[in-house]
């Protein structure tokens, strides 16, 4: 085989994922070390802990940031990444083993119901580069909408209002207003219908 051809295929094979070369020194995560240092300590012990008492993980969700209407109720060993990077609107229930990954804004509304054991994940990364380079995307869930438990929310998706995303789903893309959706990745299933 000549040396061009051999330049040739060399040349158009993949390149390999090469995580030395990762740098996500771009990324700004909205607070300075130490203020990321102090909720480390304080999610660790309060939040993402057996920690029962619900008023004082509002107040000291409030006093790093994070933005929260009336009624919040905060379960135990639920990780927060940057409070200052999430607002909750009124009567947001977030249940145990909840994990938001909050490298951009979240923003939840009133009447949310995250469930147990769901991730919110607004960080992923590039694989068509080979330095695996960092990619972040906010995450809104919308007015009276429902995340069931052990499902994941990733980058860039709106979960209109009062739609439902069911146990152990993964939504990847916007959900409709009052839609049911299932599996990985989510589709619709159904539509919500309210009656009292």
């Amino acid at each position: 085989m000549c040396f061009r051809c051999v330049l040739k295929k060399l040349n158009s094979m993949p390149a390999k994922q090469d995580l030395s070369k990762f740098n996500n020194s771009w990324y700004v995560p909205g607070a300075g070390f130490f203020k990321r240092t102090c909720w480390y300590f304080i999610n660790s012990f309060f939040f993402n802990s057996s920690f029962p008492i619900n008023g004082i993980k509002v107040f000291l969700f409030k006093c790093f940031g994070g933005k929260a209407g009336k009624g919040i109720i905060i379960k135990p060993n639920v990780n927060i990444k940057y409070p200052w990077r999430l607002q909750l609107g009124n009567y947001v229930w977030i249940g145990e083993n909840v994990w938001i990954d909050n490298l951009d804004d979240v923003i939840i509304e009133s009447y949310v119901c995250i469930s147990q054991g769901a991730l919110l994940l607004c960080g992923n990364h590039n694989f068509k580069k080979s330095s695996f380079d960092l990619i972040t995307g906010k995450i809104i869930l919308k007015e009276g909408s429902w995340i069931g438990a052990k499902c994941v929310v990733g980058p860039n998706v709106i979960v209109n209002e009062n739609a439902i995303l069911q146990v152990g789903s993964v939504a990847t893309k916007n959900l409709e207003a009052n839609g049911i959706y299932r599996g990985n990745p989510a589709i619709k299933i159904g539509e919500r219908n309210f009656y009292d």
